[in-house]
C-alpha cells in the first residue's frame, strides 16, 4: 500500500502499523496528514483499498505535543480509518511493534496499577480484551523480575550459531552442519576468548552476572567434551555467584544424550530447553526434522533423571501438514509432561526460510486460531500462566508467542531480554548487545553474523567489548 505523508514526517511509526493492519495489500493508497493550529495539532487519515475509501481524525493539545503523543494521535487516526475497511478490529489493536508489553509495563513501573494499565491498552491502543488479559498478566511477571535486579546486574547470552540440519521454517543466522563439524572447533576457540576478555571486563566493571543463556542454532549440536569446555571456561572467566539462573537450550532432540544432560547440569545449568515444535511425527517430517515424538519424550525423561526441575517445550501453530486436532494432540502429550514452561509460538514465515521460498500451503488463520485458543484455555486450566510475549512481522494472523510457566517458574532471561530492562552482553556470533543507559536509552552491539565473519572479525568483536564497558563507564559518571 502506498503511502503519502503531509505535514509531518514521522513515517516508520505510521508505515508500521500500516503493515501490520494490511500484511498482504499489494495496492491501496493511504494518506497521513498532521495540521497544526493554534490550539490543536490535528492528525487525519485517508485510507483507500478495493474501490472504497475510509477516513478518521485524531487531535492533541498543541501545548501537550511531544513526539511520543504527536505519534499517538497520527497510529490512532490511521486505525480509526483502518478498521472501516477491516472484516474485524485486530487483536492487537493500534499497536504494531514486537513488545506489546512494554507499554503496561513501564505505565506499572512508574507506578500504575493494573487497572489503569488496562485502561490505557482498551481505550488509547484499542487492544481487546483477551489480549489486554495477556499483555497484563506478562506485565506483573516482568515487575516481579525487575524487582530481583540491583543497578550493575546484566545478563549472558552465549551463542552457538550451529544445527545438524536446517528446519524448513527457520531463518535464524545458522550453520547447518550435517556431518561437517570443522568448523565447529575455530568457532569455539574464537568464543573462548570473547568469553574470557568479557568476563575480565566485566569483574573490572563491578557489575554483577543475573543469569546465562546459552542459545542458538542448536548449541547442544557441540559434542560433550566441547560442551564441557564452554563451560568450564564460562565458569572460570565469570563470577557466579549472584547468577539466579542458568539456561543451556537444547532444542533438538536428535542432539541430546543422557550423558551430554548430565554434563550440562553438573557444570551448573538449572534450566534446559528441549523443543519438540510439534508432537506429530507427519508434520516433523514436513518440516525437516529427522527425529520422532517418542525421542522427544525420551530426552524429557533423560533431562529430569539428570536432575533439570525446569524445562521448556516450545510447541509451533500453524506449521505445515498440521491441523488442528494434531495441534491439539501435540498440546495436551507435552502438557502430561508437565513441563516448568510451554512456549506457543506462531508461525512466522519470513525471507530465508525454506517454507517461504517455496510458498508450502499452511494452515488457515483461522484454523491456527483455533489452536492459539485451544493452547491458551487449556495450559491456564492445568495452572499455567503466561509470563512473556512478543509479536513478529510475517505471523499466521493477528497471533503472538507466549511462553506459559508453572508459578515460581518464569524463564527470567527471556523477560530480561524482551523488556530489556537491564543490560544483555552477548557473546559469539549473530549475537545483539543492548545496553542499557539512563534516561531509558539503549544502545546496540552487533557482532558479526556468521561463524566464518565472526571467526575472521574476532579482533574487533573483542575491541567493540572494550567500547562497551567503557561506555557503560563513562554513563555512570
Amino acid at each position: 500500500m502506498n503511502l503519502t505523508l503531509i505535514g509531518h514526517d514521522d513515517r516508520y511509526a505510521v508505515e508500521q502499523l500500516l503493515l501490520s493492519l494490511f500484511p498482504e495489500s499489494e495496492g491501496g493508497e493511504a494518506v497521513s496528514s498532521l495540521h497544526r493550529g493554534e490550539t490543536w495539532l490535528t492528525a487525519t487519515a485517508k485510507i483507500t483499498l478495493d474501490g472504497k475509501t475510509a477516513t478518521a481524525s485524531r487531535r492533541l493539545k498543541a501545548s501537550e505535543e511531544t513526539v511520543r503523543l504527536r505519534r499517538r494521535v497520527l497510529q490512532q487516526s490511521l486505525y480509526r480509518a483502518a478498521v472501516q475497511l477491516l472484516p474485524a478490529e485486530p487483536a492487537w489493536g493500534a499497536l504494531a511493534g514486537v513488545r506489546p508489553t512494554k507499554i503496561s509495563t513501564k505505565h506499572i513501573l512508574e507506578g500504575g496499577t493494573a487497572k489503569s494499565a488496562d485502561r490505557l491498552l482498551r481505550d488509547v491502543y484499542y487492544v481487546t480484551e483477551g489480549r489486554r488479559k495477556l499483555a497484563l498478566d506478562c506485565s506483573a511477571s516482568t515487575v516481579r523480575a525487575a524487582n530481583l535486579l540491583e543497578p550493575g546486574d546484566v545478563s549472558l547470552y552465549v551463542g552457538i550459531p550451529f544445527c545438524p540440519t536446517r528446519c524448513t521454517y527457520c531463518s535464524f543466522v545458522s550453520r547447518s552442519i550435517g556431518k561437517r563439524t570443522e568448523l565447529i572447533d575455530p568457532y569455539l576457540q574464537a568464543l573462548l576468548k570473547e568469553i574470557a576478555v568479557t568476563g575480565r571486563l566485566l569483574a573490572n566493571s563491578g557489575r554483577k552476572l543475573r543469569t546465562i543463556y546459552i542459545g542458538g542454532g542448536t548449541p547442544t549440536t557441540l559434542s560433550t567434551p566441547q560442551m564441557a569446555l564452554l563451560l568450564d571456561t564460562i565458569r572460570d572467566s565469570f563470577d557466579l555467584s549472584r547468577c539466579i539462573e542458568f539456561t543451556v537450550e537444547g532444542g533438538r532432540p536428535d542432539t541430546l544424550d543422557a550423558e551430554k544432560l548430565r554434563t550440562i547440569r553438573d557444570h551448573g545449568a538449572d534450566r534446559m530447553s528441549i523443543n519438540p515444535q510439534t508432537m506429530e511425527d507427519h508434520v516433523l517430517r514436513a518440516c525437516g526434522r529427522p527425529h520422532k515424538a517418542e525421542d522427544v519424550v525420551r530426552a524429557y525423561h533423560q533431562a529430569v533423571d539428570a536432575g533439570f526441575k525446569a524445562i521448556n517445550m516450545d510447541l509451533i501453530a500453524g506449521l505445515p501438514a498440521d491441523s488442528v486436532e494434531g495441534f491439539r494432540r501435540s498440546l495436551d502429550t507435552v502438557a502430561a509432561l508437565d513441563p516448568a514452561n510451554i512456549t506457543v509460538h506462531t508461525l512466522a514465515l519470513k525471507k530465508g526460510a525454506d517454507l517461504f521460498e517455496r510458498r508450502v500451503a499452511l494452515p488457515t488463520a483461522e484454523e491456527v486460531t483455533q489452536m492459539v485458543d485451544y493452547a491458551g484455555a487449556t495450559l491456564r486450566g492445568l495452572g499455567y500462566k503466561p509470563y512473556y510475549l512478543y509479536r513478529q512481522k510475517y505471523m499466521s494472523g493477528s497471533f503472538e508467542n507466549v511462553g506459559w510457566s508453572r508459578e515460581g517458574l518464569d524463564c527470567l532471561y527471556n523477560i530480561y531480554m524482551m523488556e530489556e530492562v537491564h543490560t544483555i552482553l552477548s557473546l559469539g556470533g549473530g549475537g545483539m548487545n543492548k545496553v542499557n543507559l539512563p534516561g531509558g536509552k539503549i544502545e546496540r552491539f552487533h557482532n558479526p553474523k556468521f561463524p566464518e565473519q565472526y571467526i575472521e572479525m574476532l579482533d574487533s568483536v573483542l575491541a567493540q567489548k572494550e567500547e562497551m564497558f567503557l561506555l557503560m563507564q563513562n554513563a555512570e559518571c
